[in-house]
């Protein structure tokens, strides 16, 4: 099948498995001040450390979830909350040429330092940009390529199969745990500020978090006018597995550990 610049196969997949919006969902903003954790960030490049904001969010974001809100790192199998035994972190990533996006899964990352996070994330981003996609989002492909409207009744078939049953289909390489604990994408390496993100019903994710670019922007402190480092950040969550006091929660973690890196130096 050809595709073309309208018609790629994540547009024809995403017209497939959403939806109307009509399910619970929660979304939020916040802005971090992150002047100290830039600083901490450059101190580590001139050490020949080579890590990045965003790997700083993704330790952040799965010690939090590992740490604080276990209760949210889970999914939901014929109405019954499953929890999940890991602390997988799913990344979105721009393909070559900026057109299309993939993902690449940090397995454990609750586990791991910054620096072997941003090691780790380089690699596997260099890896699908090549053309060595992760297997969940390499089906994409597949399902793309079936004919309008057996694509609609294939997938809500597989999703049956993998969700519903909690089988796996092989020859897709996709299971119920395909898309890992929660997903972190980088919307501030395109220029946007915020961005809600979309909770894709097959990824079975109960929280997308979306990082927004850094500005300098003049913040009161301790009755003065100061210019900092400013991180946005925006988020999407399933209603049906997070309210607003494990929001706080996990939040606030994020947030700490965010401002205070070097905590998680240690794996």
């Amino acid at each position: 099948m050809k595709y073309d610049e309208y018609n790629t196969p994540w547009r024809l997949v995403a017209n497939t498995v959403f939806g109307p919006p009509k399910d619970g969902k929660l979304y939020g903003t916040m802005d971090v001040d992150i002047t100290e954790t830039d600083k901490y960030i450059w101190s580590e490049r001139k050490a020949k450390r080579k890590i990045t904001m965003t790997s700083i969010v993704i330790a952040a974001v799965a010690r939090a979830l590992a740490e604080d809100t276990p209760e949210i790192n889970c999914f939901i199998r014929r109405g019954r909350i499953i929890p999940r035994d890991y602390v997988d972190i799913m990344v979105a990533v721009l393909l070559k040429g900026g057109t299309a996006m993939s993902s690449v899964r940090i397995n454990n990352a609750h586990e791991k330092t910054i620096l072997e996070i941003a090691t780790e994330l380089r690699e596997k981003a260099l890896n699908a940009r090549q053309g060595d996609e992760d297997a969940a989002m390499d089906s994409k492909h597949a399902l793309a390529k079936i004919p309008w409207p057996f694509r609609k009744w294939i997938y809500l078939f597989i999703r049956l199969i993998i969700y519903g049953l909690g089988l796996k289909i092989k020859s897709l390489g996709i299971s119920e745990d395909a898309f890992g604990s929660m997903m972190v994408t980088n919307v501030g390496t395109l220029g946007l500020t915020n961005s809600f993100p979309a909770l894709m019903p097959m990824a079975k994710l109960p929280a997308v978090i979306a990082i927004g670019k850094i500005e300098k922007r003049p913040v009161v402190i301790k009755d003065k006018i100061e210019i900092r480092m400013i991180l946005s950040g925006s988020a999407a969550f399933d209603h049906r597995l997070v309210d607003g006091i494990q929001i706080a929660k996990f939040v606030k973690g994020v947030i700490r550990r965010i401002q205070q890196p070097e905590l998680m130096d240690k794996s």
